[in-house]
């Protein structure tokens, strides 16, 4: 099974082009979805079809003209391929186990190819998983060298997907440049309310009545990034901080794994610093 993404400006005969590429090579479309946002003038479409195997070369072909005649951009994606991810986290381990947990019980779709983390207190969890785990400490004196040695991690283990497990470190231009919209940040409050650290903290002085978590693709904004998905839970007066931070985890690791596989199952179309999700 194969899946086509594509986004352009919006004109007659976008669908038709993409449908006929697809048959003109013996394909059949099993799903398709489309959006046109009208303030922008842009569309977006997932399809997802079947094609011979010897058609597939001469179907990028196909398309690479198209997409030339009509101003797209596009991606193939084969969803018998199973991706390659890294872990990135510091000293909070409840979203590393939760995906940890999930890929090893089949729940996503992904090979962890390594987890890579400031702090060795998770050594251990790596372990327990069979995942290869990196040790990477941060000099505050020198944080550009241990970046440049996460980056050298990211590309010798041909890294598909970063996704930042509560990794409280700055992700620099050189590491984001190599991964566009290839890095997930689960962030602990519905931005855009209560960006940057102790959000719980914030939430509580602040008497909210929700609390919420929010999975988006890093960018060099921090927090701003275009947001994939959000989940959030009722919170009372009664409610302490500590008990917000444990009522927290539950949402930040939903959202977190959600985003992974929406992601991973090529449902993701980002544009503008906002995002299209074809669930």
């Amino acid at each position: 099974m194969l899946v086509l993404l594509l986004s352009c400006n919006d004109r007659p005969g976008l669908v038709a082009a993409a449908a006929h590429a697809i048959a003109s090579h013996g394909g059949n479309i099993v799903d398709a979805d489309q959006h046109t946002d009208t303030q922008h003038e842009r569309f977006l479409q997932r399809i997802e079809f079947e094609l011979p195997s010897d058609q597939e070369e001469g179907f990028r072909s196909t398309f690479e003209r198209i997409s030339g005649e009509l101003e797209m951009t596009w991606s193939l994606h084969d969803t018998s391929r199973v991706p390659k991810i890294a872990l990135l986290v510091s000293q909070e381990a409840h979203c590393l186990y939760d995906i940890l947990a999930r890929i090893e019980l089949g729940d996503l779709q992904a090979e962890v190819g390594v987890v890579i983390s400031n702090h060795n207190t998770h050594a251990s969890v790596a372990e327990r998983f069979g995942v290869r785990f990196c040790h990477l400490p941060v000099d505050p004196n020198n944080r550009e060298a241990q970046q440049a040695q996460v980056l050298s991690e990211l590309l010798s283990a041909e890294i598909e997907l970063v996704a930042l497990a509560r990794y409280m470190q700055i992700i620099p231009d050189s590491v984001l440049a190599e991964f566009p919209d290839q890095i997930i940040n689960i962030h602990h409050s519905f931005l855009p309310a209560f960006v940057g650290a102790q959000p719980y903290h914030r939430a509580h002085a602040r008497g909210v009545k929700i609390i919420g978590a929010t999975a988006h693709y890093a960018t060099s904004d921090l927090d701003e990034g275009p947001i994939i998905c959000q989940e959030v839970t009722t919170v009372s007066h009664r409610d302490t901080v500590q008990r917000l931070i444990q009522r927290g985890r539950d949402v930040e690791q939903l959202a977190f794994a959600k985003a992974i596989r929406l992601h991973l199952e090529r449902r993701v179309m980002s544009y503008q610093n906002r995002t299209v999700v074809f669930d």
